[in-house]
């Protein structure tokens, strides 16, 4: 099972006190992935000493997208010299390799968090990375037949992240590979307010509709052999096409039922066009046999 967890903890290295011998490895080499901060300061400095602990709690809470290397000026004067710094406190923000950011004196603490956030915002969000990665792992379980694994990590990034519709997905579409509708429908039913009308949930919400029916589908040969030899029995029609989806047969499943909906589109309430919208939304919106089965239903409709 995928760990999760480990971008949500901030590395060893992530503040340390500098020297002119370890700058360029602590900061233009550190800098080339991760932005690094760099607060030049002095023992004596009043300043430096409310400064200093305010920018170590705004990387700390960073997570690791950002770090911060300390510089005693008084004992590493190279560095600070072709910087230009005049006075300290001053903070230079370095990525990949060059200084892009900074300011001088002590700031108030929330200006001090914006400052930091912005420069970590420059390498992304690595829990979200993991987590995208994550739900890339899982469909590709899910896409070999290991449903149970990919059901495991879809649930361990819904721990990570409870409103993560394309792992909620995943998750009602794990067990739907599993043959366990009742489940999938209780976790769809439990999606949060806020994912609850996400598209790829009302696909998979379509999905266990389709399933239900494919349960009691009846056999192919037999309702098209009905089918041709009752052209108008419509219910046989209908029920063809649901055999067919059962089977896996969804362009026949659609041929069918726009052929049903050519001969009456008030039949059932609308049955054959409802039927149609269910196997649309079930399936992915750039399909060959989607698009081409809209295009014929709305050429149908304002015929």
């Amino acid at each position: 099972m995928l760990e999760l967890d480990g971008t949500a903890e901030a590395p060893a290295d992530l503040i340390k006190d500098g020297t002119d011998a370890t700058f360029a490895a602590d900061v233009i080499e550190a800098s080339q992935t991760v932005p690094v901060i760099v607060d030049f300061w002095a023992p004596w400095c009043g300043p430096c000493k409310t400064l200093g602990p305010a920018i170590e709690a705004a990387v700390t809470k960073a997570k690791g997208r950002v770090k911060l290397v300390k510089v005693d000026v008084d004992a590493n004067q190279a560095y600070a010299g072709q910087l230009q710094v005049q006075s300290i406190p001053t903070v230079y923000a370095f990525f990949q390799g060059k200084p892009i950011d900074g300011f001088q004196g002590a700031l108030p603490p929330s200006e001090i968090d914006a400052f930091v956030d912005k420069i970590a915002a420059l390498a992304g969000d690595p829990e979200a990375e993991g987590l995208s990665a994550a739900i890339e792992a899982a469909e590709q379980m899910l896409e070999e037949g290991a449903a149970t694994d990919a059901a495991e990590t879809f649930a361990a990034i819904l721990q990570e992240e409870p409103n993560n519709a394309p792992a909620y997905a995943g998750l009602v579409r794990s067990y739907l590979a599993l043959d366990d509708v009742e489940q999938a429908e209780a976790i769809l039913n439990g999606a949060p307010a806020e994912i609850s009308t996400d598209p790829l949930l009302e696909a998979v919400h379509a999905q266990i509709r389709l399933a239900r029916e494919a349960a009691n589908a009846g056999p192919v040969a037999e309702l098209q052999a009905t089918v041709d030899a009752e052209p108008d029995n419509h219910q046989a029609r209908f029920d063809l096409a649901i055999a067919f989806h059962a089977n896996g047969q969804v362009e026949d499943a659609v041929n069918t039922l726009l052929e049903l909906f050519r001969r009456d589109r008030e039949w059932n309430d609308g049955a054959a066009k409802t039927q149609l919208f269910t196997i649309f939304d079930a399936h992915e919106a750039k399909d060959p046999i989607v698009l081409n089965g809209r295009r014929k239903l709305s050429s149908m409709i304002f015929a």
